[in-house]
């Protein structure tokens, strides 16, 4: 993945480019200290003065107001919050008009953000406030205040937190008074910028330390990079929270949410003080000291599944290459690519305005279907069926492309779930909410309503991480989940009145993934790579559980591993630095689970004495009994002794 990175040879602004803001994803608002406001075409490559502001204004900080999630007509911002150095902000109209200008702070308005609803505004000042604004411009409170200037500020994910900067420190405030402020030490240097990601609720800060740093919501830090030559002006988050952007002198960098870097591009910009990214996340724009606006897309994301490889080359086009025979196709598109997902033997693309859905079988004839809303944030594959996440709500297609279904809850939000709050199967959807950490809804994929008797699965602690099985009947539909204590526990989808257990497997683990063609179960422990050959021996038999592992030594892998795929016999793992491992297992766990799933019982037998392993007749043993066929029962657990 690299960034496309284009500049114009003559800069639009005759002073320093202060701060920019995108209102729709081919539209951009600039400020700069010669006082214009420009709006940017991309499509059309033309830039126009929207209004000359009067002299004494010189703009540090804007921030467009949110799109509304509940209206559908309004697809586009209509005002944005300026802050200047004059101690006001002011709230600007599309067009240019100054609707209204407030007294906010003695010395400059450092910065001002919206709430994710709209209904808030914080700006922070040189004079060390930090004040909470109604939508209209009135003063609802002053959260707090300090003697330095306070140069940075974030909402948090649900819209109840503020995260501002203090010198070196690093402040989480909540707006209910009384409640506990978290305040720590993140740089040696000051701090000039932080966001704060709401789908994956991290936390990005920068300094004049010249380092950039990643942070979970509790300050613990999780990444910290290596310093640069010159301290980092600016840093913000992709909407989905997968990447993220650095800014510094004459420097742009895209890295993954871990902290390693993907691509270094070294423009000639002077320092990016500030950086916005497209509401679709597929590129960024930058605020240069040399007064440009520089513009960069990112291209070249890599999708791989099996034998092939997907490429976007370009903002249009992909290329597909089959590693077996060497054969390349292009695959190119009417608008551009958003996301993409690449498993089960089909590509789903979505464009800004279709849906495309290829076979590996026949790159030249894709399905196409036309998308209500437009910015896919989220693509989830299954065999049968694949689901489409945007801001208007979560649905269900077939690979024929007829819509199936869209499961709904009361107060879901749709733009904060990624891969590890939502899982598909061939029959089940499940979602794990926001407003309650505890609780995972469970949907029918063909009517998109509750499942069994509509009972919720709750859990006594809150949970990070959820994953369907993919294989076997509906009624043996299992879900692994890890919490907050890292325990992995299994449990059964369906519910019928009776409280199904939930089961604890492992403890210390990571990172989960369950195979496409089998119910195995992979996860990184503490130290270890565990596979778990039949998870369901916890229901039969717990004794014989940890003979039905397999595990090996996890330290190659560097701390913070996460596994990418499991598909066949091969786990992909993504290490901290970047670079993917893949390992083998055993190809034979996967042909017992056949062949017992087709009751053909004598072949497993016949198998397990061919291949003469503990865990393979651990294996059958559980699965004869679950399926109730004791003669062969009988037999593996004498095998096992």
């Amino acid at each position: 993945m690299r960034l496309k990175i284009s500049l114009l040879k003559e800069p639009k602004h005759q002073e320093l480019v202060s701060c920019v803001g995108w209102t729709t994803a081919e539209e951009l608002y600039s400020c700069s200290d010669d006082h214009q406001i420009v709006k940017w075409n991309l499509l059309t490559s033309e830039t126009s003065q929207i209004v000359k502001l009067p002299d004494d204004i010189y703009p540090i900080d804007l921030h467009w107001f949110p799109k509304s999630l509940g209206v559908k007509k309004q697809t586009q911002a209509e005002s944005f919050v300026l802050t200047s150095s004059d101690g006001k902000f002011h709230l600007i109209s599309k067009l240019g008009r100054v609707e209204k200008s407030v007294e906010a702070h003695c010395g400059a308005v450092l910065a001002g953000r919206w709430n994710y609803e709209g209904t808030a505004l914080v700006t922070v000042g040189e004079d060390g406030q930090i004040k909470i604004w109604s939508k209209t411009g009135m003063l609802r409170s002053t959260l707090a205040q300090q003697g330095t200037p306070v140069y940075s500020v974030a909402w948090g994910p649900d819209s109840e937190k503020v995260l501002y900067t203090a010198g070196k420190q690093l402040i989480i405030k909540p707006l209910q008074p009384n409640a506990k402020v978290l305040q720590w030490k993140a740089h040696d240097g000051i701090i000039l910028k932080v966001d704060w990601n709401s789908v994956n609720d991290l936390i990005l800060s920068a300094g004049e330390d010249c380092k950039y740093k990643v942070w979970d919501s509790y300050g613990r830090p999780l990444y910290s990079s290596q310093p640069h030559e010159h301290p980092i002006t600016s840093v913000a988050w992709a909407p989905d929270g997968e990447l993220f952007a650095v800014g510094s002198f004459h420097t742009l960098r895209l890295c993954d949410k871990t902290g390693w870097s993907y691509a270094l591009e070294k423009p000639n910009t002077g320092s990016v003080v500030n950086i916005a990214w497209s509401i679709d996340g597929t590129q960024i724009a930058g605020a240069c000291g040399n007064r440009h606006v520089v513009f960069a897309h990112v291209v070249e994301q890599c999708w791989e599944w099996k034998n092939f490889q997907v490429t976007l080359t370009k903002r249009r086009t992909m290329q597909v290459r089959n590693v077996l025979n060497d054969a390349v196709d292009l695959l190119e598109f009417r608008d551009r690519v958003i996301k993409a997902s690449l498993n089960y033997a089909h590509l789903v693309v979505s464009t800004s305005l279709q849906c495309y859905v290829f076979s590996t079988k026949n790159w030249n004839t894709p399905l196409i279907f036309d998308l209500k809303e437009g910015t896919v944030s989220l693509i989830l594959q299954a065999e049968r069926h694949f689901l489409l996440v945007d801001g208007g709500g979560i649905y269900l297609y077939s690979y024929e492309g007829r819509f199936i279904s869209s499961p709904k809850f009361p107060g879901m939000r749709t733009d904060i779930l990624n891969a590890q709050t939502v899982s598909l199967s061939n029959d089940t959807i499940a979602i794990k909410d926001k407003a309650d950490e505890k609780i995972i809804f469970l949907f029918e994929t063909s009517t998109g309503k509750p499942l069994g008797d509509g009972k919720l699965l709750s859990h006594k602690n809150e949970i990070l991480e959820i994953a369907l099985d993919q294989k076997g009947l509906t009624n043996d539909r299992k879900i692994a989940f890890i919490d907050k204590n890292r325990d992995l526990y299994i449990t059964s989808v369906k519910r019928f009145g009776k409280e199904e257990q939930i089961v604890k497997l492992g403890t210390m683990v990571h990172t989960l993934a369950w195979n496409d063609t089998c119910n195995i179960l992979c996860g990184l422990q503490d130290t270890r790579f565990t596979v778990w050959y039949y998870p369901n021996t916890v229901y039969v038999d717990r004794d014989i559980l940890p003979k039905t592992l397999y595990e090996r030594d996890a330290s190659e892998f560097s701390k913070n591993p996460h596994i990418v795929s499991f598909v066949g016999n091969q786990v992909t793992i993504r290490r901290a630095d970047g670079s993917l491992i893949h390992i083998s297992i055993s190809p034979y766990p996967a042909i017992l689970h056949e062949y017992v799933s087709s009751s053909k019982w004598e072949d497993a037998v016949r198998l397990c004495r061919f291949v003469k392993e503990q865990t393979m007749w651990a294996c059958l043993a559980a699965m004869a009994v679950a399926n109730r066929d004791m003669t062969t029962a009988e037999i593996a657990y004498a095998a096992i002794d």
